[in-house]
């Protein structure tokens, strides 16, 4: 376990926040007029005997992400109870972007006063979530010229000085690094117009899976400084459960629906929260407060059982306790998420715990300090 007293270690937070809790244009066309995500939490029921929906907001009611009053109560509260920073979700697609208005506010108004970083989710937006996958409502292209075009647009956050930055250079996040041109070629363009902006480089955390498209074991050909281990689908899990539903799903589609799948949180922790030592580069852990996707997805979700804000303590305890200067360097622990309601994983007070998850977090870092 690691000395916070020998190495100086203090936790840093960043939390994931989802800006798609205001309507565009884009989603009155694809899913109904003024469609936000509060209509997927609001519409959800229970699928099996104890299962928990709908799971409703508490003290910051059903927001609207284009007030500013919204933005800065999550900021206090945030700050409260110990969270470093958001992280928030950044959509670009070769030059078009979409859910940006919030992040444009927070820019122009220079409110609120809270660290933050981005998080480019860099991939094609489909039906998945609605059992359309091959559906793409718009499609994640790298043209020539994009990174330029892109960093045109970054650099005006990177050089707000509440950007999150590490040894000077802005954190950027990739969602998906393997599906970015090979090489690492758009990466490193970004890097080059950084040191031209006079930044000494980006520091750039690529997302790894255990699924074969998010794994890999190196950062250097994928342009990356480090990686963010999220692991939230039991896959270390192999039950009998999980076998009988993959495979009637491949047999049967919708006319079985066994589903959704499901595994305990007890049981996924330690898959969730590896010792980041074992990865071959620096990674940095994320710790997920809850999972249950089905307010989107339906039978074809995923839940955890059998969560609680004890348990999401535990998990950031144990992410808290394997940081270190080599393989955190930052000391950063990613949180997923801060408010993604429709895939459970929020930490924003709801009906039933009220600030029960916030309190967790403040509590794993009062204890930490006390090792």
């Amino acid at each position: 376990m690691t000395d916070p007293a020998d190495k100086n270690v203090t936790p840093r937070v960043l939390a994931f926040h989802l800006p798609q809790f205001h309507p565009i244009k884009e989603n009155s066309e694809w899913w109904g007029a003024g469609f936000t995500e509060w209509h997927n939490v609001a519409k959800a029921r229970p699928l099996f005997r104890g299962h928990v929906q709908p799971k409703l907001p508490g003290e910051l009611g059903f927001y609207d992400l284009r007030l500013k009053q919204t933005r800065a109560d999550q900021a206090a509260l945030a700050r409260q109870y110990g969270v470093h920073g958001f992280c928030y979700w950044h959509y670009w697609f070769d030059g078009k972007r979409l859910l940006e208005q919030p992040l444009e506010e927070i820019l122009a108004l220079q409110e609120p006063d809270f660290p933050f970083c981005l998080a480019w989710a860099n991939e094609s937006w489909t039906g998945i979530w609605h059992g359309s996958p091959r559906k793409v409502l718009i499609e994640q292209v790298y043209s020539p010229g994009d990174a330029d075009r892109h960093y045109a647009l970054l650099r005006r956050f990177f050089h707000d000085p509440r950007y999150i930055k590490h040894d000077g250079r802005p954190l950027l996040y990739i969602y998906k690094p393997r599906d970015l041109p090979a090489g690492g070629t758009y990466l490193q363009r970004l890097r080059d117009l950084a040191v031209a902006d006079g930044f000494p480089g980006l520091f750039i955390v690529g997302n790894w899976t255990p699924n074969p498209g998010g794994q890999f074991g190196s950062i250097e050909s994928l342009g990356l400084d480090a990686a963010a281990i999220t692991n939230m689908s039991g896959r270390h899990s192999h039950s009998a459960a999980h076998w009988i539903n993959s495979v009637a799903r491949k047999l049967f589609g919708r006319l079985i629906a066994f589903g959704p799948q499901r595994i305990t949180y007890a049981r996924a922790m330690k898959a969730m929260v590896p010792v980041p030592d074992v990865f071959a580069f620096p990674a940095y852990n994320t710790v997920i407060s809850n999972w249950d996707n089905t307010p989107r997805s339906g039978r074809r979700g995923f839940v955890f059982l059998g969560s609680s804000p004890a348990l999401f303590r535990t998990a950031l305890m144990r992410a808290f306790s394997q940081l270190s200067p080599k393989s955190t360097p930052g000391n950063y622990v990613f949180l997923k998420s801060w408010n993604e309601w429709a895939e459970g994983n929020y930490v924003e007070p709801d009906q039933a715990n009220g600030r029960k998850y916030l309190e967790a977090i403040a509590e794993a870092l009062a204890d930490f300090g006390r090792i």
